[in-house]
């Protein structure tokens, strides 16, 4: 039932077009690139062979490498996300690819056709940014399938797609989707 949707298909439209103009197949919306990149951890947690289960904390933590000057909410997304921070002395412009993850904060970048495939490449929208709409984020993805658990995670675990009146199951989730508002800014 899309009507319990309305005003989020702004936000549909806002990742499309985000898409098309990066080249990314998929874009996901978020409330923040901190945000997107938390999720975009815990994705690579969950779907990589490597990494532990996403429930056993008691597992050896797995590092991922980031430069030493990035924004704390970068280290903090890494950290809440379960992995352990391996600092390297990396020179960056606009983008960094975070190793072994394939994960890449691109908060300081926004251009055409910038989506590396096989990534998922976080943006932010914050004030000081290039596309500067006040608050939010976005993963740009290459999988179908991708899109939509980021997609459940980001709305409390919920199928945006599915009235939340008719569903019955609610998955791994956290309140961190983007507004109508600001994705129609």
């Amino acid at each position: 039932n899309m009507t319990d949707r309305g005003a989020f298909l702004v936000v549909d439209e806002f990742e499309k077009r985000l898409a098309e103009y990066t080249g990314a197949p998929y874009a996901v919306c978020t409330d923040s690139c901190t945000n997107a990149l938390f999720l975009s951890f815990m994705y690579r947690r969950q779907t990589d062979e490597n990494m532990y289960a996403l429930d056993n904390l008691q597992a050896p933590k797995m590092a991922v490498t980031l430069p030493k000057h990035t924004y704390v909410g970068v280290a903090q997304a890494a950290i809440n996300a379960g992995f352990d921070i391996e600092w390297r002395d990396i020179q960056w412009t606009g983008q960094y690819l975070i190793d072994p993850v394939g994960v890449i904060d691109a908060a300081r970048r926004f251009t055409s056709g910038m989506y590396v495939p096989g990534s998922l490449q976080c943006l932010s929208f914050q004030a000081s940014k290039i596309l500067p709409i006040g608050r939010g984020g976005a993963i740009l993805c290459e999988d179908a399938g991708t899109a939509h658990t980021l997609r459940k995670w980001r709305l409390d675990g919920r199928d945006q797609d599915e009235s939340i009146f008719d569903q019955e199951y609610f998955g791994r989730g956290w309140h961190m989707y983007m507004t109508p508002e600001q994705a129609a800014r």
